[in-house]
């Protein structure tokens, strides 16, 4: 086999700042706490996910097809969020931090969920779901961080529904990257009777696809994804429903996944470990 073949182009910015991270000259940035989550709706052909195109603005993944989320608040910390479902302290052993982390980390999905979604994993109680409505306002005071979700909970009378999350994957950004983020994966199930935004600001286009022909887009050089989307679409492959997919979650290790540059000479290759299909091969400039 010849190791020289990319499996994918080395993107312009990776060459000189794995050589400066090798060198000494550059300090990794410290990655976010973030969560996203793999949205999930069942159809004839089986279950499709939520993807939403980053506009080429933005100053991460521009262009890039991703799932709904984004980074921790403090806020999702609160000790008065009002919750439903397995505790924080269930949630710090699954995804195996403390109790706040993960209380965090479990509001931050649902939070962007909601933000960016329009989608709403909160109910009157722990066995209901909100029902539709406008909630424009809501999600715009929301990500303009002029109000904590505690305190949209709390105003409506809801309660986070932290069982309609299954922890599936834990990424970390490499070391060498500008922007770093620590991101928990979950997948969940489109509520009965709710719809999912067709318009997001921080998005250009959004699109339902089965895991099938997500992955095949991808690789056909169609759709644009960072390796973690990509990796987590493939692993949904063999799921048949979107509950198929939570059961199959509680059975998940959860544990980061970090991918990490290799320099020999005027070569370099970047591995996930476990993820050979994901392994880039370039040259540094000369």
């Amino acid at each position: 086999m010849n190791d020289r073949a990319p499996s994918a182009p080395m993107p312009p910015g990776w060459p000189a700042r794995i050589r400066a991270v090798a060198a000494g000259e550059l300090t990794p940035a410290a990655p976010k706490p973030s969560a996203t989550v793999v949205l999930l709706r069942d159809t004839h052909d089986g279950p499709e996910a939520y993807l939403l195109r980053r506009r080429s603005s933005m100053a991460f993944a521009a262009g890039m097809y991703a799932y709904p989320g984004g980074g921790v608040d403090p806020r999702d910390a609160d000790a008065e969020l009002d919750w439903a479902g397995p505790t924080p302290a269930e949630w710090a052993a699954r995804l195996g931090v403390d109790e706040p982390t993960a209380q965090a980390v479990v509001c931050a999905a649902v939070r962007e969920t909601f933000e960016e979604a329009g989608v709403l994993l909160a109910g009157p109680d722990a066995h209901s779901t909100a029902e539709p409505r406008d909630w424009a306002p809501e999600r715009a005071a929301l990500e303009a961080h002029e109000l904590s979700f505690a305190a949209f909970l709390r105003s409506h009378g809801l309660v986070l529904r932290s069982d309609l999350l299954g922890g599936w994957a834990r990424w970390v950004t490499p070391e060498f990257e500008e922007r770093r983020y620590d991101t928990w994966f979950f997948v969940a199930a489109l509520p009965t009777g709710q719809s999912a935004a067709l318009e997001v600001g921080e998005a250009d286009r959004v699109a339902w696809l089965t895991p099938a022909d997500a992955v095949a887009g991808h690789d056909a050089g169609r759709y644009g994804m960072l390796p973690p989307t990509v990796t987590v679409l493939r692993e949904l492959l063999p799921v048949r429903s979107a509950a198929e997919a939570l059961a199959a979650a509680g059975h998940r290790t959860v544990e980061p996944v970090l991918g990490r540059a290799e320099t020999a000479g005027d070569r370099m290759t970047v591995r996930w470990d476990g993820y050979d299909e994901l392994t880039i091969h370039g040259e540094f400039p000369a």
